[in-house]
């Protein structure tokens, strides 16, 4: 039996498990179904037993099933997809299993909201194809310099700033009144996150056969540029209170961005892998609850 959608989320994320619950309705459960949209494609993106041209054609399915979402072709993808076994990790072929519900639930959002999430879900499948393109027959991506590492970063991670502020806006008009502003800073938001992320998983990352860190760019480079799209993010936070969002909306990004400024002070005192204890997390969750961001 195919697992819950609450199930789903704690099964296949980490930061956002903890940030979804504290976005209010609708706006919660839109943003916990369009993550799992974009983790399903990254799942397809990343299928470890795959070549780069099956993981290609999972993707361009997917993108048809977003414009034109369809039961049956769900299922039907669903089976076809695990009958590949495109990885281990039971959290993610949970998902896979999943997909016929997911879409169902998608399909039961408010227009405005479903557009918006199925726009650029579909415009993630579009760009993770293309991320694909630069991969060897394994479907092994290597990162050639900082202008690759930032388009990839866009596909994987800025479109999913623009998803926010989206949805922001649509779900609190009062926030038109920022809208500008929150526009100027939403690429830094994700493009910081996943820096973060990147630097983090750097090892498991070379070990499975994927190099997003170039060769040729010095990690400090890096660090710096995600320090600096950190403070777009914060810049970005900011926009959200002057703008009288609801108070989830602060938590929600004010909890993403400090749990990557802790990981990135970490990564620079102890290099690839360090990682943020997990009673220093559940103090930044217990402060940003409290509204003391």
């Amino acid at each position: 039996m195919p697992l819950s959608i609450q199930e789903l989320l704690v099964q296949t994320s980490r930061t956002f498990a903890l940030a979804i619950p504290l976005l209010p309705e609708p706006t919660q459960n839109t943003t916990c179904l369009a993550y799992l949209l974009f983790r399903i494609a990254d799942t397809l993106e990343d299928a470890e037993t795959w070549s780069r041209a099956q993981r290609q054609e999972a993707l361009a399915e997917l993108g048809e099933l977003f414009k034109a979402p369809s039961q049956e072709s769900a299922r039907s993808m669903s089976r076809r997809w695990l009958a590949g076994t495109p990885t281990t990790h039971a959290g993610y072929r949970a998902l896979l299993e999943a997909v016929p519900e997911v879409m169902a639930e998608v399909e039961r959002l408010e227009a405005g909201n479903r557009r918006i999430v199925l726009d650029h879900a579909l415009r993630t499948a579009i760009g993770m194809r293309g991320v694909l393109e630069r991969a060897d027959a394994q479907g092994r991506v290597r990162i050639n310099d900082l202008a690759e590492l930032k388009a990839y970063c866009y596909v994987v991670a800025g479109i999913v700033g623009e998803l926010l502020t989206a949805l922001f806006v649509h779900n609190a008009p009062s926030l038109r009144a920022v809208e500008e502003v929150l526009t100027r800073h939403q690429l830094e938001f994700g493009e910081g996150l996943q820096l973060v992320n990147i630097l983090k998983d750097e090892s498991v990352d070379r070990g499975e056969g994927r190099s997003y860190l170039p060769v040729e760019v010095p990690r400090v480079e890096v660090l710096e540029l995600a320090k600096s799209d950190l403070a777009g993010a914060r810049r970005y936070i900011a926009a959200l209170r002057e703008g009288g969002a609801p108070r989830g909306f602060v938590a929600f990004t004010a909890l993403s961005e400090e749990l990557a400024e802790a990981s990135l002070v970490r990564l620079e005192r102890d290099g690839p892998g360090a990682k943020v204890s997990r009673t220093e997390v559940f103090e930044i969750l217990a402060r940003v609850q409290e509204g003391g961001v």
